[in-house]
């Protein structure tokens, strides 16, 4: 397979991803507002553990087209099954970061045929509460002007043990967010619901594997939240010391193993 850049066409925009290696298909979702870059440790690992890897630019990401009538989490799941069908490659492993869990566990619920086993890492399929100060913060991602360079301030904090081109990768994103209007695109992605997806926990008969660091900001408490999802979706966990929000990104050797005994045990 060949890892350039391919396209798929749908209502309402174009979706990009690659695909490389040979083996069990495993379809990779970086989290909300970055590139699929974001798996650039991750996806040679699985090649090399004998897997094919898609990795994915959401929409309003990477080489994604920019413009869409919306985003978040359910409609990525609908690119994620419309993207599943036209690979026609039989049940695929799905690894979704952050929102890519909540678009994985919507597309289990509603095409199971499509799915062999979810691996979701620092998994959104639910609201978290906010408090005053993230209430706040959300309104001024919502400021023209300030919702790039505010989200940009904030993305080192997903990933405390930065790998050693974290700047290189962190200037490329905030270019593509300049590219493609990042603001109206920030804003519609801060305002999105996880909602849909925790209606359909209960839908999801694949097996499930729940990655979480000890240092993910995005939870008070990961490991809490780790075991409710696990709860919800009768799956294991797997927790990674000190891992922040972008886990693939700090320890894709740790993941690239788990992922192997998981799909092992399906």
């Amino acid at each position: 397979m060949s890892d350039q850049t391919q396209y798929l066409d749908l209502p309402g925009g174009r979706l990009a991803y690659d695909d490389g290696g040979e083996g069990q298909l495993i379809v990779c979702l970086p989290s909300m507002l970055d590139t699929r870059s974001q798996l650039r440790f991750l996806k040679p690992a699985l090649i090399g553990a004998g897997y094919r890897v898609v990795t994915v630019d959401q929409r309003g990401m990477g080489e994604t087209s920019a413009d869409w009538p919306e985003y978040g989490s359910t409609p990525l799941a609908h690119d994620l099954m419309a993207l599943l069908r036209h690979l026609d490659a039989g049940p695929a492993l799905v690894y979704g970061c952050s929102n890519g869990a909540a678009a994985a566990v919507y597309a289990a619920a509603e095409a199971p045929e499509l799915i062999k086993g979810l691996v979701l890492a620092a998994p959104f399929v639910r609201d978290g509460k906010a408090g005053l100060a993230q209430k706040l913060t959300m309104a001024l991602f919502r400021i023209p002007g300030l919702a790039v360079p505010l989200y940009m301030s904030y993305y080192p904090k997903w990933e405390p043990k930065r790998p050693a081109d974290f700047d290189e990768h962190a200037a490329q994103l905030k270019a593509n967010l300049k590219q493609h209007g990042g603001g109206k695109v920030i804003a519609s992605y801060m305002s999105m619901s996880h909602a849909e997806a925790e209606a359909r926990l209960d839908k999801v008969t694949a097996p499930v594997l729940v990655i979480m660091g000890t240092g993910d900001i995005d939870w008070p408490d990961p490991a809490a939240e780790a075991e409710w999802v696990a709860g919800r979706l009768d799956g294991k966990v797997v927790m990674l010391d000190g891992a922040g929000h972008h886990p693939h990104a700090e320890f894709p050797a740790e993941i690239t193993e788990a992922v192997r005994a998981f799909d092992a045990g399906i």
